[in-house]
This record gives C-alpha cells, sequence and structure tokens, in this order.
C-alpha cells in the first residue's frame, strides 16, 4: 500500500480507491491515534460531509468503523470543511472528520481529519494512522461498549453564527453574487450573508449529487466574472466544492484570486495595527508579483511548500495571523484554524464598507505577473520518478537559468491528483509559455 495521505487527506474515486473498507479502517485507527481509549467516558466524533453522491456511504463506513472501537458519532450533515474544526471546539469532541474532495469532479471523494483542537493532522500523526491500518489490528468492544450514533439538528445555524460574531460592520447595501459550486456552500451561504445584510444572487446552489463543481465555483471563474460584468453587481466570491476556498471578482469581472486577497487584507490589518510580526505566510506558487506588492507595502513574507496545512504550520510556529495559496485558501488564525472561504468573502466584504473602496481599487495593490501552469496527467509511478529523471531535471535547471532573475519555474507533483504541474512565470509572457510547455511536453513523453 502506497501512502494514503496526500497534501490534504485521504482522496480517490469513490468505491474504486477510496472503498468503504478502507473508509471503514481510517475510522477505527483514527479514532485510536485521536481518542484517550483510557477514559472512563466514550470518545466523541463529529463527521461531516459535502454533497456529493459518494459522501453518505463513506459517511456510513467510517462511522461503523467509528462505533465498532467505542466511538461515539454525531453526524453534521451537509456543512463546508470549516465547519468541522469550528465545531469540534464548540461541541467539545475529540475529533472531527469532513467526508470531502473539496474542488475535484463528482466521482472523487476525500476523508479530512481534525484534531481536537480543530487543527489537520500533521504527517507524524497521518503515518500512526497508516501504520495501524496496515496492521489491520482493531479493539472490538462489545455489549455498552460499542459507540452511539448521534445526529447533530442545529450544525448550519452554529457554524453560521460563529462566522457572524466576525462581522464588526452590518453590510447592508451591498449587492453580491454568490456561486456555491453546488457543493457544502448551498447549505449556509444564503443564511450567512442575509443575516449580515447583504443583497446577494445565489448561483449553483441546488446540489444533486453529481453537480459538485461542475462547470461552477472557483475552478470555473468565469461563470461568475461574467454575471457580476453584466449585471452590474458590487462584487462576486466563487467558492469551491466544499467551500474552504474563496476567489472573488470586482464590479468589473475582473478576478481577484488568493495573492492578491491575501495581499489586500494583510495591508489593511497592518493599517490597523493587527497584522501581527508584519507578516504573511504564502506558498511557493504565490505570483511574483505578490512578493513584489509586499514589499513595496512593508510587509514580510515567508513561504512554505504548497498547501495550506504546511501554511498553517508555519503561521502556528511563529505566531503570524494571516496566510494563504493563490488557489483561494486563505487563513485567518484570528478567527478559524483552517481556511474558510466565506470567512475569506466576509472580510472582503468588510474590507470593501470600511473603506468605502471599490474591489478594483483594493486590488490595484498587486499587479499580477503573467504565469503558465500546465497539469500534466501521470501514473502513480510516473509522478515518483520525476525528481530522479535526469533529463527532465536539466531540462528545468536549462529553463530556470533562461528565465534569470526575471522570471522562475516550479515542477511539483499534485498532493491530491495524478498530475505533475509545471508552473513558469515571468515579464515576458511568450518566454515563460514556451518554457513551460517545452518542460510540460517532456514530462508527459517521459511519464505518462
Amino acid at each position: 500500500m502506497g501512502r494514503l495521505f496526500g497534501t490534504d487527506g485521504v482522496r480517490g474515486i469513490a468505491n474504486l480507491e477510496l472503498t468503504c473498507e478502507l473508509a471503514t479502517k481510517i475510522g477505527r485507527a483514527a479514532a485510536l491515534v485521536l481518542t484517550d481509549n483510557n477514559q472512563k467516558k466514550k470518545p466523541k466524533v463529529l463527521i461531516g460531509k459535502d454533497p456529493r453522491i459518494s459522501s453518505s456511504m463513506l459517511e456510513s463506513a467510517l462511522s461503523a468503523g467509528l462505533l465498532s472501537v467505542g466511538v461515539n458519532v454525531m453526524l453534521l450533515g451537509v456543512v463546508p470543511t470549516p465547519a468541522v474544526p469550528l465545531l469540534v471546539q464548540q461541541y467539545k469532541a475529540d475529533a472531527g472528520i469532513m467526508i470531502s474532495a473539496s474542488h475535484n469532479s463528482f466521482e472523487y471523494n476525500g476523508i479530512k481529519i481534525f484534531n481536537n483542537e480543530g487543527f489537520k493532522l500533521p504527517d507524524e500523526k497521518e503515518d500512526m494512522i497508516e501504520e495501524i491500518i496496515r496492521n489491520d489490528i482493531f479493539p472490538s468492544p462489545t455489549a455498552e461498549d460499542i459507540g452511539m450514533l448521534s445526529h447533530c439538528t442545529t450544525s448550519v445555524e452554529d457554524y453560521v453564527n460563529l462566522l457572524k460574531a466576525n462581522v464588526p460592520l452590518p453590510l447592508k447595501g451591498m449587492r453580491v453574487v454568490f456561486d456555491c459550486a453546488n457543493g457544502s456552500s448551498a447549505a449556509t451561504a444564503r443564511r450567512l450573508f442575509e443575516s449580515v445584510g447583504v443583497e446577494g444572487v445565489y448561483l449553483n446552489d441546488s446540489p444533486d449529487g453529481i453537480n459538485i463543481n461542475l462547470n461552477c465555483g472557483s475552478t470555473y471563474i468565469e461563470v461568475i466574472s461574467d454575471y457580476v460584468r453584466n449585471n452590474n453587481f458590487d462584487v462576486g466570491f466563487a467558492f469551491d466544492g466544499d467551500a474552504d476556498r474563496c476567489l472573488a471578482v470586482d464590479e468589473k469581472g475582473e478576478v481577484v484570486d488568493g495573492d492578491k486577497i491575501m495581499a489586500i487584507c494583510a495591508n489593511y490589518l497592518k493599517g490597523k495595527g493587527l497584522l501581527k510580526n508584519n507578516t504573511v505566510v504564502a506558498t511557493v506558487m504565490s505570483n511574483m508579483g505578490f512578493f513584489v506588492s509586499c514589499k513595496e507595502n512593508g510587509i514580510n513574507v515567508v513561504t512554505t511548500k504548497v498547501g495550506d496545512r504546511y501554511v498553517l504550520e508555519e503561521m502556528l510556529a511563529r505566531g503570524y495571523s494571516i496566510g494563504g495559496e493563490q488557489s483561494g485558501h486563505i487563513i485567518f488564525l484570528d478567527y478559524e484554524n483552517t481556511g474558510d472561504g466565506q470567512l475569506t468573502a466576509l472580510m472582503l466584504l468588510n474590507i470593501m464598507k470600511s473603506t468605502g473602496k471599490k474591489l478594483s481599487e483594493l486590488a490595484a495593490i498587486m499587479d499580477t505577473y503573467p504565469q503558465v501552469l500546465i497539469n500534466i496527467k501521470v501514473s502513480s509511478e510516473g509522478k515518483e520518478k520525476l525528481n530522479s529523471d535526469e533529463e527532465i531535471n536539466a531540462a528545468i535547471e536549462q529553463a530556470e537559468s533562461e528565465l534569470g532573475q526575471e522570471g522562475r519555474i516550479l515542477v511539483r507533483p499534485s498532493g491530491t491528483e495524478p498530475l505533475i504541474r509545471v508552473m513558469a512565470e515571468g515579464r515576458d509572457a511568450a518566454q515563460i509559455e514556451r518554457v513551460a510547455s517545452g518542460i510540460a511536453e517532456l514530462i508527459g513523453n517521459k511519464l505518462s
């Protein structure tokens, strides 16, 4: 068995790669790693899910695994991923699990695990879970020691109330469009934003199990971009399937990605004296224009490898207050322990309201350098061979030499999909297109 956990939990095609049997074992193993089995009371684990068709199947399998080792399970129903760690703390649970494949299409699903403080698991905890699954040895309590199942009927209401507490100003008078990606935010967005005074239109908020992320949401930002541009709205927000990420579009329909959102928010927090250590945390995928903008505004940037969990680890280690990814995972650590797309939208709306500026004016803080991102579909073996292939490494070195100080190239395997990603950026759009395409073609020929 290869490593189960990627950069964002376990993920695969439901019932083929992520089977019920595997989900049951993950539930059992996670219970042993994350709960104290010597305590007298039974541990309690929360389970949330997105609305894709396989989520209920995996919910049942996970629940069975947890119950079979003596853990009480509370089902939250359909909620955004960030609701799970918030409610773990609110309900004083021992752990939380989210069933979702985030931005992936409906045939995929995934399992994300949070500890009793609402944090994603570090590598060593995931390794412990995998080791238990490999050994396939679990306790089998009987009689009254078997866990009990319950259903939470207030999960959406409680999550919305926790988010509303972060809104210092009423947001009346703003015309906003939300693209819910036919995902988890369909259960929460309307209730949340209407309650703080937003005049909203909600697109793609009718999930049927198979339309999640289908030509909508943050991975199809042109949908909401066109809607805002053609209907004279102030701003638009697009969430992904589990609503832990958010991209925005300004009143002109221009995209405001995670880098620009971080630049806007960090600069605003600095002006309020709330940017801890005068630093924002980003990943190596952030645009060069982001680093230039932060330098010009006197803000330090710390970079990590790709994955919001690594951003969070750096934030926790150094006491930083904001960090995130270009893809729209933004973490406001003063409020939550994980990225939350709806919190990000609230933060941007609050900045617009308090400054009286349009989003296009705020986004002008950063110029985006031309960037090319090419995804090459490869086998699992191909992903593993990437770093050891001498011809590919030589081509990357040649590209780096050609781009020099005016650009960069980054080649990395995806942590969640069978892909290798080639990213190039610089001032010369034609040059980076040629360089990235050449490396992508070489990788495709050798590793597909």
